[in-house]
C-alpha cells in the first residue's frame, strides 16, 4: 500500500474485505483511533510485569468494546474476542471496510 494508510484501508476493494494485524501496537492504535477495527482478539497471560508498553494508546474519543467470546488455550492463558460497539450518535455502517477489518493483537 502507498499513500494515506487510513484512506487505503477504508476502501473495501483494496483489502478484499479483511485485514489482519498481528502485533504492531502503533498500527493497531491508529486503526482503533479511526474506527477501522471491527474485531479485537487479545491473548491474555496471567502475569503482572509491572512495566512495559501500553496496549491501548490515547484516543480522541471513548472506544467501546463488547466481549463476544473467550477461548482458554492452557495454563491460564485465554483468548478474549471483542467487537467494536458503534458510537451511539451515528448509525452503524451496513457494509464497508470498517465492518470487515479484523485485528489480532497477541500481547
Amino acid at each position: 500500500m502507498t499513500g494515506d494508510l487510513v484512506e487505503q484501508i477504508s476502501k473495501p476493494q483494496q483489502n478484499n474485505g479483511t485485514f489482519v494485524v498481528h502485533g504492531s501496537a502503533q498500527l493497531v492504535q491508529m486503526l482503533i483511533e479511526h474506527d477501522l477495527v471491527d474485531e479485537l482478539r487479545l491473548m491474555v497471560f496471567p502475569v503482572v510485569l509491572g512495566a512495559g508498553k501500553r496496549l491501548f494508546g490515547l484516543t480522541s474519543t471513548k472506544k467501546r468494546l463488547r466481549l463476544t467470546g473467550t477461548t482458554p488455550v492452557g495454563d491460564g492463558v485465554d483468548i478474549l474476542i471483542y467487537e467494536r460497539v458503534p458510537p451511539a450518535n451515528r448509525k452503524a455502517q451496513a457494509t464497508g471496510a470498517a465492518e470487515k477489518i479484523r485485528m489480532t493483537s497477541l500481547y
